[in-house]
């Protein structure tokens, strides 16, 4: 059987309908493609050009698809980044506070025949020895109050012991105050011999070495401390 070939005239005629089918086979395919050349299998047809497909009129950026047109990534919002509280300033340790104890009152006595000579006021360098320690003492408690008494014995007139125990009183007084105790809250007195530790039973006779001696312990000086020291508190 002879088939008579297709005239040439008649080949072109096919090829420019089968192109013309084309959009519409795509079609028949979907719009997944749309904006592309497909082939009959709604495959892109690509340009001469690797990596390049042909477009139709109506293609247009948004319809970019791979992997012919790259395709514009959609923006991924940058992460929030919320600041974190400032941590709270850790409050100061408290301050300890300084407070003001008051000590007992504290009771020096010293022999007025360790301080002086015999119905002398003058205070002796083995008197001021002792002062010294004395001062010593009230400086590290914080003397605030000092009262110093002088006593005497019973020989001699009542005026002459109370001039006496004065004198001597002041005369230790003044060198406290010279050795640094505040002279601000100290008194000195003089009590003559009205307050003997001595009882009147005691030291009976005439004055003599013996009823002198006898008569010692009414012979001196007491020192009365009320002093204070710091202390702390939480």
């Amino acid at each position: 059987m002879f088939v008579s070939p297709i005239p040439l005239h008649s080949k072109s005629i096919l090829q420019v309908a089968m192109l013309l089918l084309l959009p519409i086979a795509a079609l028949a395919q979907g719009t997944v493609k749309e904006g592309y050349l497909l082939d009959r299998d709604g495959n892109f047809v690509y340009s001469a050009t690797p990596g390049q497909c042909w477009h139709t009129g109506e293609w247009t950026p948004a319809l970019a698809q791979e992997p012919c047109d790259p395709v514009a990534k959609a923006a991924v919002p940058a992460p929030v980044v919320v600041a974190a509280a400032p941590m709270a300033e850790p409050e100061p340790a408290p301050v300890p506070k300084a407070i003001v104890v008051a000590t007992p009152v504290q009771m020096m006595r010293f022999s007025a025949d360790t301080l002086f000579a015999f119905d002398k006021a003058t205070i002796t360098p083995k008197g001021k020895a002792v002062l010294d320690d004395a001062s010593a003492k009230i400086l590290s408690i914080n003397g605030e109050k000092v009262r110093v008494v002088g006593h005497a014995d019973r020989i001699g007139t009542t005026a002459y012991n109370q001039k006496l125990s004065e004198s001597r009183a002041y005369a230790v007084r003044d060198y406290l105050v010279f050795k640094g105790v505040p002279a601000t809250g100290m008194e000195a007195i003089g009590v003559g011999e009205t307050d003997p530790v001595t009882k009147p039973e005691d030291c009976v006779g005439r004055r003599s070495a013996k009823i002198i001696a006898c008569l010692q312990p009414d012979r001196r000086v007491d020192v009365e401390v009320q002093g204070s020291k710091a202390a702390a508190t939480p």
